[in-house]
């Protein structure tokens, strides 16, 4: 896990980037782990100021996953424009080029109706490919794509990435041995290109330009234990709300499985075993513990792999959430920023 205190360079936040900037920001982007807060506080600045929030969670873009996702209520969605949130079905697939697509079309609408483009979620991926561009690599291939989950089935996701940190240390180093979709894909631009992912990362040959002109406010704990706290309240709060009613919907649709992207995510898949289990019995009080168990722990790694990815990003500015007024004062910093000029 993450250290329990930020580190001594987290301690004293970097400069905001609009610092340097001789007026205000295309769109502003508030980034953060699971349940840092991002949601109250983009709807505190809401309240202040016009903004449209731009979803960056590649779980939002799902209908008929609201629970799981903890996606923003309906009173929170009509209390400011958002978008990217219910456009695709479950059988779906999304990518970060799609997302980068769309939001460089959203910010210039939002930015003609004289409203802040805000852009809030915890998908780091598609944070990185808005600010740095899109790294041109081989497509998808079907059959290698097969050929490596036939391995997986006999050896197991562990072994795989094992496989992976012998050809790509750099990839493997960052993705935790069941990240079954990343390891996946990195083995297979490797095999089917010769070349680690990490070199496409590496390289200035981009399918898709950076977005230029936004600046990076990041919520981050100063305490582990703090957000591991809020993890494990928000996963109770699902299944008070009817979670697994919602991943038992979802399974009984009889065109959806584990192999999908929006199966894959923190909490569905832990779920959907769950149900697997128990077969056509309903999940007792000791299987429903054994989710808990697993769903937290998963959502524990996916913060970790968050802040891993978000403390890379060195222009950013950091506002400790686990601080009583974090979201003030993001609000505060965000409204200073804008007004520059």
């Amino acid at each position: 896990m993450f250290p329990s205190s930020a580190p001594a360079a987290e301690a004293a936040p970097p400069a905001s980037p609009a610092a340097a900037r001789s007026g205000p920001p295309r769109y502003v982007a508030l980034a953060g782990p699971t349940a840092s807060g991002k949601t109250a506080a983009a709807l505190a600045l809401a309240r202040l100021q016009p903004v449209e929030i731009i979803s960056v969670d590649s779980a939002l873009v799902y209908r008929g996953m609201d629970i799981g996702t903890a996606k923003p209520t309906a009173a929170e969605q009509a209390a400011a424009p958002h978008h990217l949130i219910d456009i695709l079905d479950a059988r779906d697939s999304y990518s970060a080029a799609a997302f980068v697509a769309d939001a460089t079309r959203l910010i210039g609408e939002i930015r003609a109706r004289g409203a802040l483009p805000l852009l809030v979620g915890g998908t780091m991926l598609y944070f990185k490919a808005l600010f740095d561009g899109i790294d041109a690599m081989p497509a998808a291939d079907a059959a290698v794509r097969a050929r490596i989950d036939a391995d997986a089935a006999t050896l197991g996701w562990p072994a795989m990435h094992a496989r992976l940190a012998l050809v790509d240390p750099v990839t493997a180093a960052r993705l935790a041995p069941q990240d079954s979709q990343r390891i996946q894909r990195a083995l297979e631009v490797w095999e089917s290109s010769g070349q680690p992912l990490s070199s496409f990362h590496a390289s200035d040959n981009k399918t898709a330009s950076a977005v230029e002109g936004g600046v990076l406010f990041s919520l981050e704990p100063t305490d582990r234990a703090w957000l591991h706290a809020r993890i494990a309240e928000r996963f109770d709060a699902m299944l008070a709300a009817g979670f697994l009613d919602e991943v038992r919907a979802l399974r009984a649709r009889g065109d959806l499985s584990t192999d999908l992207p929006s199966m894959r995510c923190v909490g569905y898949r832990q779920a959907w075993e769950t149900l697997d289990a128990c077969g056509d019995a309903a999940p007792d009080a000791r299987a429903i513990a054994g989710l808990r168990e697993r769903g937290i722990a998963a959502t524990r790694q996916l913060a970790k792999r968050q802040i891993t990815w978000l403390r890379s990003m060195p222009k950013r500015t950091v506002i400790a959430c686990d601080a009583p007024d974090a979201a003030q004062t993001a609000v505060q910093l965000i409204a200073k920023t804008t007004q520059l000029g």
